[in-house]
């Protein structure tokens, strides 16, 4: 039987959503097939946010529909047959996982005032244990609570669970007084024995987005870049006074309402955003349904035109009270939100003493979310120092944004600070932790010219030349590395495989004993993670380079946590083929048995007589290594990346990579076509490849 939790609270606005986020992420990195249900949905009409969060974010393959219970209505219609519906539809979603996170109900109907005790009652019937989640401010949110104030909201509602028979797990103040955390978990603890833990409030998880703000104001958006409209608020200031007393009322984040008909405050507005001494605005919201002048229209067009602008019908006064009654939603198009919530969640709640109290012992199977969530730990555990030289792609800031909220590593970002900055703000992503350099800094620039001068004099390079190398951005972030101001490098999201590792050929170079540098892609199937070499980088290898790339690939995929049982692949199994592709392949394993003799490899071998048990039991009976590979060693690069794509698209597989192997430090490229995930995980590899480094 599946484990679950029922997630609730006392009242409504307590954060709820992100600490089912957080729940959701701490049990995934240990359990196979967690599932998500929500036992009455906030409406009928529209589909629930939270539950959409989550559904994105978990592997099994559940449907929206089937993860709801039932409506505000259908309680309110007859509550016994409701809570009857509720057990029968949770139990289809329970015989599909492993452990289920049910959502409580969100207090949107003010004509239920028992509806903890309901949300008891469904717990108790599911056989739940609840984990309640008291909100650390007052319902209209005008002040954070005291402690003796949130200890009196656990004496009233742990009765409610009592009287309904629902097991109580634990408590999570949420949204608390950041200055008071010890004080409030030792308060409520005084009122019961199960753990209490206090998570402080944060501005950005309750800031609305631009996007939130347009549609509550029935607006359009009139200029700017649709991609910032993810950008949280964090604040209104009302622009209806004079520009000087305007100016100084601009906050970090902010939005400005302005009149339509008030251009030279508009004017103003776009001119302190774009200036480095005024803070960067979130967006503007033009009131009042006045068109632009021509005159105006023309000019702001030749501006900047990244800030969004956006243009409503309504007064002033209905601007302002729409914008200020909009909530923040934690979505799935929110990364930032996404990213805080996590952060916070590990920070003040002990992971392992909620794993453990819900029996999510670790599963034997390995999924790509286990997977991926056990490289940011282990990254996170030992930080390194990674620098992305490519400043200028967003999906690099959004990266670094996560990485830097979840803790996972140190960066330094190449490019323009001013610009990236500004452009890190708009898309949503703190880069306020980040080292921002330009490839042009005079100090480094010499500094870089004249080891990379001293690294190539035989090769005719001068400190002149190497002075113009250097700059460019590959050159200079592997000059960092290779001084040990950085530990590793990731690029590649705009620059070709070759642009991003010929200067670590040159002057990182391979470790000794191999002689060719090579790649890996761990491909994480539904239940375990292989890896396939080489897949990027060689394009015809030599039996000599084959055996370099098996050997360098156990080794990574041990580094890894993959025990390595290497097949070296070819059109033949065994003794029964012959022909200068198939000899190549033997003479490699032959080469690797030498170098390695501990290993287990055999080949040549098929794929399937490597991959299947029952065929490598008829093929190769004898192998060690038939029908239980881990590490697939293809004999060329066409091979290579024609499968492994083939293998991600037709089945599912989550392909991490391409992993660079054989360099004395990291350096990893990243596929022009990276998401912001691949470049996530791609960072968290190569720290740990950094920590290896360092720890050698």
């Amino acid at each position: 039987m599946a484990r679950s939790i029922y997630i609730t609270s006392a009242e409504g606005h307590s954060g709820k959503s992100s600490i089912a986020l957080g729940v959701l992420d701490t049990l995934q990195r240990g359990i196979e097939r967690v599932g998500v249900f929500r036992p009455v949905a906030r409406s009928t009409d529209e589909r629930d946010y939270v539950l959409e969060l989550l559904l994105s974010r978990v592997a099994v393959p559940l449907g929206y529909d089937e993860c709801v219970g039932v409506s505000y209505e259908d309680v309110h219609d007859d509550p016994d047959a409701a809570l009857s519906r509720i057990v029968d539809r949770f139990k289809s979603v329970e015989a599909k996982c492993d452990a289920v996170i049910v959502i409580g109900s969100d207090y949107t109907d003010v004509a239920t005032p028992t509806e903890l005790a309901y949300n008891a009652r469904i717990a108790a019937n599911l056989g739940a244990p609840v984990l309640l989640v008291l909100a650390g401010r007052e319902p209209d949110e005008s002040r954070a609570r005291t402690a003796d104030e949130l200890r009196q909201v656990t004496e009233l509602a742990v009765p409610q669970l009592t009287d309904a028979h629902a097991s109580l797990f634990a408590i999570i103040a949420n949204r608390a007084d950041p200055d008071r955390l010890t004080e409030i978990a030792a308060a409520i603890g005084r009122q019961t024995p199960v753990p209490v833990w206090a998570i402080p409030e944060d501005p950005y998880l309750i800031a609305p987005t631009m996007e939130a703000i347009m549609h509550a104001v029935g607006g359009t958006l009139l200029k700017g870049d649709t991609a910032l409209l993810g950008r949280e608020a964090l604040g209104i200031v009302i622009a209806a006074m004079s520009m000087e007393n305007v100016l100084p009322r601009l906050i970090e984040g902010g939005l400005v309402v302005i009149p339509g008909d008030r251009s030279e405050m508009l004017l103003a507005a776009l001119t302190a955003h774009a200036s480095e001494t005024f803070p960067s605005l979130a967006g503007i919201v033009l009131n009042g349904g006045f068109e632009l002048s021509p005159t105006i229209d023309r000019l702001i067009s030749g501006l900047d035109d990244s800030l969004p602008i956006i243009t409503t019908e309504l007064g002033t006064y209905a601007t302002a009270q729409r914008i200020v009654q909009t909530r923040g939603r934690l979505s799935a198009t929110s990364q930032r939100k996404v990213d805080t919530a996590l952060a916070l969640f590990e920070r003040h709640v002990d992971a392992a003493l909620l794993s453990a109290a819900l029996g999510a012992g670790r599963s034997s199977a390995v999924t790509p979310l286990m997977f991926e969530y056990a490289l940011l730990a282990r990254a996170r555990a030992d930080k390194r120092h990674i620098v992305l030289p490519e400043g200028g792609d967003d999906r690099i800031l959004q990266a670094a944004g996560t990485l830097l909220a979840r803790g996972v590593v140190d960066l330094t970002i190449l490019g323009d600070e001013a610009e990236i900055r500004s452009r890190a703000a708009g898309l949503g992503a703190d880069l306020s932790a980040a080292t921002i350099l330009s490839s042009s800094d005079p100090d480094l620039r010499e500094r870089f010219a004249v080891e990379y001068a001293r690294l190539r004099e035989k090769r005719g390079m001068t400190v002149e030349h190497a002075r113009e190398i250097v700059t460019d951005v590959s050159y200079f972030g592997t000059m960092m590395v290779h001084l040990g101001l950085a530990d590793g490098m990731v690029s590649g999201a705009a620059h070709t495989t070759a642009h991003t590792i010929t200067p670590a050929l040159q002057f990182i170079k391979t470790v000794e004993g191999v002689s060719v540098v090579s790649s890996v892609f761990f491909m994480a199937m539904e239940d375990r993670v292989l890896v396939y070499g080489d897949c990027a980088v060689v394009p015809d290898p030599t039996a000599d380079e084959l055996a370099d790339i098996a050997i360098s690939a156990a080794a990574t995929a041990r580094q890894f946590g993959i025990e390595p049982s290497v097949a070296m692949l070819s059109y033949s199994t065994g003794e029964s083929g012959a022909g200068a592709g198939v000899d190549k392949v033997r003479a490699a394993t032959t080469l690797v048995r030498e170098r390695q003799p501990g290993l287990a490899v055999d080949g040549p071998i098929q794929y399937d007589a490597a991959a299947d048990a029952v065929v490598g039991m008829a093929k190769m009976p004898n192998s060690p290594v038939a029908g239980h590979a881990t590490v697939f060693i293809f004999p060329d690069l066409n091979t290579g990346n024609n499968t492994y794509k083939a293998v991600q698209r037709s089945s599912g597989a989550v392909a991490i990579g391409p992993v660079l192997q054989g360099l004395r430090k990291p350096v990893n490229d990243l596929s022009r076509g990276a998401l912001v995930r691949d470049i996530v995980n791609t960072v968290a590899i190569t720290a740990i490849q950094a920590q290896a480094v360092i720890g050698a």
